[in-house]
């Protein structure tokens, strides 16, 4: 399967790898001169866009853009009732990542659909057509469409399963609020959320788990799991409507 999934913070990390090869061709100009202050000017810059690049360059490839990170969503796919399900929506589903990692879960009977704000400025390529072909490659034949977290485009009641996978850490907390009250809005009566966040709450000095629990919960949900995802870094919640 060949996958793609975009260079996260490209901009940001993409000017510093320029700022680092601009150093190491102005050693390569300066090395053609000829005298020893010359050659040493062009080994010192050289040496300097070698050790500043490193960082930028790890960092634009990480996640790699090919890699699905399937470990980081399979506690997720299993907690969700996906084989009961006919109507599913996955919130914050950027290039597909998380479509892939639902994929294995989800039967055919059931309709996925990927919601994102597609911002591009974070995510090189970040777009509905690149969802859509990645989940294809996955076997899941996945809707995709633009919309609002805390505005969701869907009718009351109409979704079986919610899943919103590190998407309410990147929201200010009143739009993760707004997002979560809609998860409840679309979600049937008998319907669940799932949550996969990382250990990054909007107050600093909470305790993750506790964190992302209570917010849940004053959504209006009963949180039926709460905890750490083995591997570290990630927390899951399952919930249900109240």
């Amino acid at each position: 399967m060949a996958y793609y999934f975009g260079i996260y913070h490209w901009r940001r990390r993409g000017r510093r790898l320029l700022g680092a090869v601009a150093l190491v061709i102005a050693g390569l100009v300066v090395g053609r001169r000829d005298g020893a202050l010359a050659k040493a000017t062009a080994l010192t810059l050289v040496a300097a866009g070698a050790k500043r690049g490193r960082g930028p360059l790890d960092r634009l490839l990480s996640p790699p853009p090919w890699q699905p990170d399937d470990w980081k969503y399979r506690a997720l796919r299993e907690a969700m009732p996906y084989a009961e399900a006919e109507q599913a929506l996955d919130v914050g589903c950027g290039t597909g990542r998380s479509l892939v990692g639902l994929a294995p879960a989800v039967p055919e009977r059931c309709r996925l659909l990927g919601l994102d704000v597609f911002d591009d400025r974070v995510i090189l390529g970040n777009g509905p057509t690149l969802a859509r072909r990645n989940a294809a490659e996955a076997g899941l034949d996945a809707g995709v469409v633009a919309g609002d977290a805390a505005r969701l485009p869907l009718a009351s009641g109409s979704q079986d399963v919610v899943t919103a996978c590190r998407v309410l850490h990147d929201l200010p907390r009143a739009a993760a609020e707004s997002a979560l009250l809609e998860a409840r809005r679309v979600l049937q009566p008998d319907g669940t959320l799932g949550v996969l966040e990382l250990p990054i709450p909007h107050d600093s000095a909470a305790d993750p788990l506790d964190y992302w629990e209570r917010l849940v919960a004053d959504a209006g949900f009963a949180v039926e799991e709460a905890r750490e995802v083995e591997a570290g870094g990630y927390y899951l919640l399952v919930a249900t409507p109240e």
